[in-house]
C-alpha cells in the first residue's frame, strides 16, 4: 500500500515539476535543476514531495525576476 501511495506522489509531483517547467520556458527561463526532491519524496510525513528548484546562474535569476515583476502589473 505505501508503495502505491508513493508512486501516487511522485505522479503528482512530476506532473508539477513538467507544467512548471512548461509555463517557465514560455517566457524564456531555464531552471536547469527544477525536479521532484527525492529526499521529501521518501518521507511519509508529508503529503508530497517537495519541488527543487534548483540552482541557476544570475541571468537566469535575472530573468526570473523580472518575469515576476510583469507578471505583479
Amino acid at each position: 500500500m505505501a508503495s502505491v501511495r508513493s508512486a501516487e506522489r511522485l505522479r503528482a509531483a512530476e506532473e508539477v515539476v513538467a507544467q512548471l517547467r512548461t509555463e517557465l520556458d514560455s517566457t524564456g527561463v531555464t531552471l536547469p535543476s527544477l525536479r521532484v526532491d527525492p529526499v521529501s519524496l521518501m518521507s511519509e510525513s508529508a503529503t508530497y514531495p517537495l519541488v527543487d528548484l534548483g540552482r541557476c546562474n544570475l541571468d537566469t535569476a535575472l530573468r526570473l525576476a523580472a518575469v515576476l515583476h510583469e507578471a505583479r502589473r
